[in-house]
């Protein structure tokens, strides 16, 4: 089989870009110039996320349909994940909570969105599975049961205290990942066939040695990258005047999610809109139901507790979002007309985000 750009590990564009923005990225360190350095590392890391999917994708062709797909729900939010820690060890929880809501909302109103537009473009329909939507559907109803009795509990007991707090988080956190990792068994173990659209073909075109060491290196680099985003974050949002919850709520799950995002529209584009809805509504709902538990975990490990509660704009978003996607998946069709709805939908949170106070 002849390789193409598409079978290179990077293509002229992607390797350019990296050429280009982390040199600069590490010039701006040196300098002291926090808007710099933010633009140039929030720049270099969407290649890099680029090639950690890529590498992934690789990995599960050679894994099969049933550990690739394990291999996929693991790696799938690594970039975010990086972002999100580091972001816990430095204490900017309120944007870590932000980043966390931003993903799991961007994913299922802009990405589905422009998914459903650029694919339904010169279609009267598209088709997907609707058994699978609803699967990831009643998955997101739980997950924001889950964010919404931790605010529930704060503001109805004004004298819970902290550690509390921390113990009704942990206990909803473990209770979402042990859900979590029950229906990743039952989607991609248990009853595969009822979910899995049969493949097409795919046959590998990088070694397993080169997959390995693209993704090892693709997450280092994302590490120092998301470190140098990390450290000018504050200053640079200082000096632009982007108010805090709009940098989490929108910019942060852009960058972390761009190159998940092109490929969902990329299969939309080609009518395999299950793949699409695999990567956009799947990942939502391992942010909601995984990422965001974990970092619970995780930051406890930290000395940086983070709890489960998140303001009421935040928990009203993703209910939003949730009750948005279920209506549209619910006849397992999809046209253009609805991507610009769910378009709109977002747009109107990304504006009211602009304006948020830091309270939420």
């Amino acid at each position: 089989m002849r390789s193409t750009s598409r079978d290179r590990p990077w293509t002229r564009p992607s390797l350019d870009w990296l050429l280009i923005f982390v040199p600069v990225s590490v010039v701006a360190e040196l300098w002291g110039q926090p808007v710099l350095l933010f633009i140039a590392s929030a720049l270099a890391i969407v290649p890099l996320a680029g090639l950690i999917g890529r590498s992934t994708e690789q990995l599960a062709i050679r894994a099969g349909p049933r550990v690739g797909g394990l291999l996929n729900a693991t790696f799938g939010n690594l970039t975010e994940l990086i972002v999100a820690v580091l972001l816990v060890e430095a204490g900017d929880l309120v944007i870590v909570k932000a980043s966390l809501i931003g993903s799991i909302v961007g994913n299922l109103l802009l990405v589905l969105g422009l998914a459903f537009v650029a694919g339904g473009l010169g279609r009267d329909q598209q088709r997907f599975s609707a058994g699978a939507a609803g699967v990831h559907s009643s998955s997101l109803v739980l997950a924001v049961a889950g964010l919404l009795v931790p605010a529930l509990l704060v503001l109805t007991t004004p004298t819970l205290s902290f550690s509390g707090r921390e113990v009704v988080s942990a206990g909803i956190a473990a209770v979402l990942i042990l859900v979590y990792l029950a229906a990743v068994a039952f989607t991609q173990l248990t009853h595969a066939h009822l979910f899995r659209v049969p493949e097409r073909d795919e046959v590998a075109s990088w070694s397993l040695p080169l997959s390995v060491a693209v993704l090892a290196g693709s997450a280092l680099l994302v590490g120092g990258e998301s470190e140098l985003l990390v450290t000018s974050l504050r200053p640079a949002i200082g000096s632009l005047g982007v108010p805090p919850m709009f940098v989490g709520l929108i910019l942060i799950p852009v960058i972390g999610n761009a190159a998940e995002h092109a490929a969902a529209i990329r299969f939309a584009i080609r009518d395999r809109l299950d793949v699409t809805l695999e990567i956009a509504v799947g990942s939502s709902t391992q942010v909601a139901m995984f990422v965001a538990p974990l970092l619970v975990f995780v930051s406890l490990a930290l000395g940086r507790p983070m709890d489960f509660v998140f303001t009421g704009f935040e928990v009203a978003v993703v209910a939003l979002a949730t009750l948005s996607v279920t209506v549209a998946s619910l006849d397992g069709r999809s046209n253009w007309l609805e991507g610009v709805q769910l378009l709109g939908a977002y747009l109107v949170i990304a504006l009211a985000a602009f304006f948020l106070g830091p309270g939420g």
